[in-house]
């Protein structure tokens, strides 16, 4: 069965521990999804890549940062770069 655009949209809150500190991630299920296959490609957790995407980012909150670098590993797929 199709999931229809509201459930893809829908966000939902994620708790995860990352650099020994529990947070949450408020984040809409195509994302968490995304986030997921991109880990699986790296060979490494969520919670392992939610960490390094942490620790790189600039005055953003954290699920902001997490939709960035999913939007800019897939864009970067699309314009043939490396991912």
């Amino acid at each position: 069965m199709e999931q229809t655009t509201r459930e893809i949209s829908g966000s939902s809150k994620r708790s995860i521990e990352i650099h020994g500190r529990q947070t949450s991630l408020n984040i809409e299920e195509a994302f968490w999804t995304a986030l997921q296959k991109i880990a699986a490609t790296h060979n490494v957790r969520p919670s392992d890549l939610i960490a390094a995407i942490d620790k790189d980012r600039y005055h953003v909150n954290l699920s902001s940062a997490v939709r960035l670098f999913v939007l800019d590993h897939y864009r970067t797929k699309v314009e043939g770069g490396p991912t």
